[in-house]
């Protein structure tokens, strides 16, 4: 009885990496019963960061640890995007704020027992089949030996970022996928200056991609907006765009209230950007 009991976990150390977390259903799913869980938990074999939600002992979790849990281990089809991506990338001397919420995109919402983890950060998810009809977060699980690179699934807008003294794969929207994400949270949570700041700061983004997902965009909004702040800053990517293949829609679109219509783009914004903060 000793013996399969330590054979247990040692198999657990091997499924469960130290600095990771799974929750009660993935123990369950390999074979750790509600019993023999509260045992390891009363033996410090396992923490409880949060209930149902488990780890083995390790320094506090930070927010990377628990979103590579939730694509690998648990499968969870979710990437890092918008503002939270943007900063990975090297954006972060153009946001202002200080990083409280941790973006995620998927087709379906996290556990609701990601709230309830106590490391200094909120969780907001966004469906990504809002934006983009193909597009779409891979269903393809992610694996912890993932190369550090484009997922084939998603190059065109999907990448892996090597997280941790581990180089666990972080997946996340590349910087053309992630403007587009925060386009679409103007004007309610983000600002007009602070994403004419960014785009202004955005030189080297890749033409490919953003044709890609421009086309692919759903929000009319989305791609009116990104236009404005490009033609804004004539980028030299800007040229090599196709907006002719891009549906950019009819009628106009009040986006901000008491701003003025830009004619060009049939949105209204701010109506002095250059002092808006």
């Amino acid at each position: 009885m000793a013996k399969r009991k330590q054979g247990k976990i040692n198999r657990l150390e091997r499924l469960l990496p130290e600095g990771l977390l799974v929750d009660a259903a993935w123990l369950s799913r390999h074979g750790y019963s509600t019993g023999l869980r509260s045992q390891y938990v009363a033996a410090g074999w396992l923490q409880q960061p949060a209930r149902r939600v488990y780890q083995r002992p390790r320094r506090p979790l930070g927010w990377q640890q628990i979103v590579i849990s939730l694509q690998t281990l648990l499968a969870r089809n979710l990437t890092v995007g918008g503002r939270t991506a943007l900063e990975l990338h090297g954006f972060a001397h153009y946001l202002q704020q200080q990083m409280t919420s941790v973006y995620l995109y998927g087709p379906k919402k996290p556990p609701t027992w990601l709230q309830d983890l106590d490391i200094g950060v909120h969780f907001a998810y966004r469906n990504d089949g809002r934006l983009f009809h193909k597009q779409r977060i891979s269903t393809a699980p992610h694996r912890l030996d993932a190369d550090a690179g484009a997922h084939p699934a998603r190059r065109d807008s999907i990448v892996a970022q090597p997280w941790g003294p581990w180089r666990w794969p972080l997946m996340l929207s590349t910087p053309e996928r992630a403007i587009l994400e925060l386009l679409d949270e103007l004007p309610h949570k983000e600002t007009f200056h602070q994403v004419d700041v960014l785009m202004e700061g955005a030189s080297t983004l890749g033409p490919t991609r953003l044709q890609t997902l421009l086309t692919d965009c759903r929000s009319i909004k989305v791609k009116r907006l990104f236009f404005f702040f490009a033609d804004r800053h004539r980028h030299a990517w800007l040229k090599r765009l196709d907006k002719a293949a891009i549906d950019l829609g009819s009628g106009k679109r009040m986006l901000v209230k008491g701003g003025r219509l830009d004619a060009q783009h049939l949105i209204t914004v701010p109506e002095n950007l250059d002092g808006v903060r």
